[in-house]
């Protein structure tokens, strides 16, 4: 049986991180020394409207091209690539498991128990484990993190990375994706994040994604439906463009006086409106009241001054996330548009961390 981390065999780094989301190809190539990490290269190209649906892949060959121009845009001649998969699309469970046992066992074992914790036929999906370590209370058994997601769906981003010439090497779920971004970020709080909440929201074209982070580590994730098309929408509708036309005066600027007050400042209130949701969503559902920070992610956190609105409108600190801010940066890499950027870059960062894994 294949699995998600069937792919991950021989690690050659490096590889590049390629983060699909509902509006863009994201591509970022790493390098290390020692600690430190140093970005090489990143490219942003747009999709074509709808070619990615709900987190799934409707249009495999424009996403293809959209991918391969990506790649032809930043300049890498790296051929191994990580993706990342929604995690709305995994089933993921903690379970116990006797300690000890090989890998081969393990997955015997895991294969058996599977029907208790995946709904699908186990032909029919990818599965994927990892030992979080020993469990608690029980010093004969490990807590063990099982991940699946439908075949149906990982052949989607094989078929893609493959139809522009690429290898997937790693498959990975981007819950954990912008965990592992999150990490760099963390370094650089009191105590290296360590006894904090940190409330990591992901506004994307489409979905606004909530990941809690716990002493580091994701306690919670949900997915709202909410993002940066609305803007878009409002913005062709009003002014009369096309989609293409209104996504790139978003971003370049060039629209009648009227823009800031008439329709982006809309928008940032609504914006904090879907951040104080996520929040009471988070509240009511877990044993916690209340969050030390909250770091703006996704293409919506780059809107200027939308990191204070937000602040002013819950009373929480609020900050944009760049994962970048200790790396260095090639003379290929303009430091201006990565920083713009890099709040819509946490998936891919993560991803191209991956190569570096130990």
């Amino acid at each position: 049986m294949a699995s998600l981390g069937s792919l991950l065999a021989k690690k050659k780094p490096p590889l590049v991180g390629v983060d699909i989301s509902a509006s863009s190809i994201k591509i970022l190539e790493l390098s290390k020394s020692g600690d430190h990490f140093r970005v090489e290269r990143y490219a942003v190209e747009p999709l074509p409207q709808n070619a990615v649906v709900e987190h799934t892949i409707t249009e495999v060959d424009q996403v293809a091209q959209t991918m391969q121009r990506a790649i032809k845009r930043s300049g890498t001649k790296c051929k191994h690539v990580a993706v990342a998969v929604a995690g709305s699309h995994v089933i993921s469970k903690v379970i116990n498991m006797p300690a000890g046992l090989n890998d081969q066992d393990m997955q015997t074992q895991l294969e058996m128990e599977a029907d208790r914790y995946i709904p699908y036929p186990l032909d029919e999906v990818n599965m994927d484990w990892e030992i979080l370590g020993p469990a608690e209370n029980s010093t004969e058994q490990v807590n063990v993190l099982v991940a699946a997601c439908r075949k149906e769906i990982v052949d989607d981003y094989l078929a893609v990375t493959q139809g522009a010439g690429l290898t997937p090497v790693v498959i990975d779920i981007e819950t954990y994706a912008m965990e592992n971004a999150y990490t760099l970020i963390a370094k650089h709080m009191p105590g290296g994040g360590m006894e904090k909440t940190v409330a990591v929201l992901d506004i994307g074209a489409t979905t606004t994604n909530i990941n809690i982070m716990h002493d580091n580590r994701s306690v919670y994730t949900r997915d709202h439906t909410f993002g940066g098309r609305q803007l878009t929408e409002e913005i062709q509708r009003r002014y009369g463009l096309s989609y293409e036309e209104a996504g790139l005066a978003k971003k370049q600027g060039g629209l009648p006086d009227n823009y800031q007050t008439d329709v982006l400042r809309p928008f940032m209130e609504a914006m904090c409106q879907e951040v104080m949701r996520a929040l009471q969503f988070f509240y009511s559902s877990s044993p916690y009241n209340s969050v030390d920070q909250v770091l703006l992610a996704g293409g919506c956190a780059q809107i200027a001054g939308i990191d204070e609105l937000v602040a002013a409108r819950i009373n929480v600190p609020t900050a944009i996330a760049n994962p970048f801010v200790s790396m260095s940066l090639s003379s290929r890499v303009k430091p201006q548009l990565l920083s713009n950027d890099a709040p819509s870059l946490m998936i891919s960062c993560g991803l191209a961390m991956r190569s570096y894994d130990a």
